[in-house]
Parts: C-alpha cells; sequence; structure tokens
C-alpha cells in the first residue's frame, strides 16, 4: 500500500490538458484497480475531468472480477496492493485473454517507486506502460493519449521533438546505475528478439502476429518515454488491424528503420 498522499497538494497542480480530450473517449471505460482511497477517488476525478467513464476497485481480485463482468478500455493498476497486487492480476488476464481469444486490454502501471516496481517486472507481468506518482492530470492525459482505443488525439507529426534518454538521466529517473544497466540489457535482447519475430510475422503477412510484436516493441519505448515512436507504434498496430500488412509496408519499413536506429542508440549507453 503505497504512502498517503495529499489530495489538495495534487489537485493544485495544473489541471487543464494541453488539448482536448477527443469526443470518442465519452464512450471509452476505463478500471482503475488501487487500494489508496485517496488516490482511487484521485484517479476517479481525473477520469471524470477528462470526460470518460470508469469503475474503481481496491484490489487484483476485484479488478479481475469486474473486468470478468464487463469490458474495459484500459486498466491502470497500482503494483502493490493487498489480496492481490497488479503483478498477479495482470498475468490473469492476459492467461483469460488468451485462453478466451481476446483482443488485450491497455494496462499501465500506477507506482510511487520505480525501483521496486522497475519497468522490467512491469512488463513480464505484462503490463504496457507505467505513471509515476504523484500524478498529474497532463501526466495522465498524455499516456491515455497513446494507449486508449480509438483515433490520436495528436497526429504523430504535431508531437515536440523528445530527446532520446542519456545515461544520465535514466540513473537520476531509476535511482541506481545497475537497475539502469539491468534494464537496458533486458530490453534490448527482447526488443532485438521481437524485431526479429516481427520480420518473419510480416514475411508470413501474419497479421495478429505483427500486430502482437509490435505492442511488445511499443511497450520496451513506453517505459522509457519516446513518445514519438510510441505514438507511430500505436498508430500502426490500428492501421494493420484496420488495412493488413500490404497496406501497411511503407509505415512498416520506416518504423523498423528508425526502431533499429533507437536500438542501437541504446546499445551505446
Amino acid at each position: 500500500m503505497e504512502t498517503d498522499v495529499s489530495l489538495s497538494a495534487v489537485l493544485s497542480r495544473e489541471l487543464t490538458p494541453s488539448s482536448a480530450p477527443p469526443l470518442h473517449w465519452q464512450h471509452l471505460t476505463v478500471l482503475v484497480v488501487e487500494d489508496h482511497s485517496t488516490y482511487r477517488a484521485l484517479m476517479g476525478w481525473f477520469l471524470k475531468k477528462l470526460g470518460l467513464g470508469h469503475h474503481l476497485v481496491g484490489d487484483g481480485q476485484h479488478g479481475l472480477a469486474a473486468l470478468a463482468e464487463r469490458p474495459f478500455d484500459l486498466v491502470i493498476s497500482d503494483c502493490q496492493m493487498p489480496l492481490m497486487d497488479g503483478y498477479t492480476m495482470s498475468r490473469a488476464i492476459r492467461l483469460r485473454e488468451h485462453a478466451n481469444a481476446q483482443r488485450r486490454v491497455p494496462i499501465i502501471a500506477l507506482t510511487g517507486n520505480l525501483v521496486h516496481d522497475d519497468p522490467q517486472r512491469c512488463r513480464d507481468a505484462g503490463m504496457d506502460a507505467w505513471l509515476l506518482k504523484p500524478l498529474s492530470l497532463e501526466q495522465l492525459h498524455g499516456v491515455l493519449a497513446l494507449w486508449l482505443p480509438g483515433p490520436a488525439t495528436i497526429a504523430p507529426s504535431a508531437i515536440a521533438p523528445v530527446p532520446w534518454p542519456t545515461r544520465a538521466g535514466l540513473i537520476e529517473t531509476f535511482g541506481d546505475a545497475r537497475v539502469v544497466d539491468q534494464m537496458l540489457t533486458s530490453l534490448l535482447c527482447e526488443a532485438r528478439e521481437d524485431s526479429a519475430a516481427l520480420a518473419h510475422a510480416r514475411q508470413a503477412l501474419d497479421a495478429p502476429l505483427t500486430a502482437e510484436r509490435l505492442h511488445r516493441l511499443v511497450g520496451s519505448l513506453a517505459f522509457l518515454g519516446v513518445a514519438e515512436l510510441e505514438l507511430r507504434g500505436m498508430s500502426l498496430i490500428e492501421r494493420i488491424h484496420t488495412h493488413g500488412i500490404v497496406l501497411s509496408k511503407q509505415q512498416l519499413d520506416a518504423f523498423q528503420e528508425d526502431l533499429r536506429a533507437y536500438l542501437r542508440y541504446l546499445g551505446a549507453l
């Protein structure tokens, strides 16, 4: 259970997103799994402010029960909770989706400790990205814009360029050089394996597997904050679902070329 948070202090932050939420968000619903009652209320207030339907529960068991009763468009879950934590719940969700051939719901980790709840542990559990407490409405809006279904709120060309992460910046974020080295080694290994699998899926014209491997690659980018590549990857996944592989060849080629350049950069950090 996370340490207490001052609701008034968080609400005193800037609460107006840089761009208005898209109208189709009014038809989407987010499941929030958070054991801290104050933060649970805060998340509900944020989601209401963004025009999103939402359902709030206090642990992973209730989260699984809620997902069994109705579909949700996205799940935000605390990592450390009593009864069932976010990792166990996420693994159970992925097993259920696979067994029932269900569409993958995005799961966003909500944590106040990036050392204990490190990104690789989140990814291994089936989570797609993370949000760090204390959370602002602006930060929540940005992550939801990437992971909620439907058209992106802004075109990739409209995103301000964000510098690629530096080693010093990663150490400052994650708090320990050894954690950074382990994370980069693991992410690079998985990204290269997923890139090879993506190439085979493309060659076989297997659209579902191509989208799945792209999803894993986008998850790697999400944990390092590469917004432009993230958004392009998510848009490409939607395009493949809609138009297939052949009609997405140009976009796939460009994305893979830029991704290879980014992985080479990370390998040199």
